[in-house]
């Protein structure tokens, strides 16, 4: 087996995961060149939306890095995550994994959902969890300006 046959396996991952971290260093702004405007958004400004399209897609990407299968988007699991969203962002307080749901994935106080993937995805833990073995995924946010971080970040993943 020659050498480029050994490591063509791993070129495609690590080409992948050098794409993402480059698209997630990006996340100064809206200016920012390469990145996604969903995935750079604010979600403090007047206005705000999540893109969950884009914001499932950047997850699924790095899953494809790990040699895991895409997750699907689940309109219930929106509405599960947009729920734990609000809860937390009301009382700031960790919300409790719901039954049925494998995996969860909370962050607090970043603006952007790229913020938000970077610190996850960096963290040991937290990447761990993004490769749940799950088929679904719901992801929410929520802001609010009298709160100790003002927006937070859910991500639900289930079978």
């Amino acid at each position: 087996m020659s050498v480029m046959s050994r490591t063509k396996p791993m070129l495609v991952p690590a080409l992948a995961l050098m794409a993402i971290a480059a698209l997630a260093g990006c996340s100064s702004g809206p200016a920012s060149v390469g990145l996604a405007p969903g995935l750079s958004a604010r979600m403090d400004a007047p206005g705000a939306s999540l893109d969950r399209v884009q914001a499932l897609s950047i997850v699924n990407a790095y899953r494809a890095t790990n040699g895991l299968p895409p997750l699907a988007s689940d309109a219930g699991l929106d509405g599960t995550a947009q729920a734990l969203a609000s809860q937390y962002a009301a009382t700031g307080n960790a919300p409790k994994t719901p039954a049925g749901v494998v995996g969860m994935k909370l962050s607090a106080g970043y603006a952007t959902f790229a913020e938000t993937f970077s610190g996850w995805r960096n963290s040991p833990a937290d990447a761990a969890g993004l490769n749940a073995n799950a088929t679904k995924a719901g992801v929410a946010v929520a802001f609010n300006p009298n709160s100790s971080y003002g927006i937070y970040w859910v991500l639900v993943l289930a079978n």
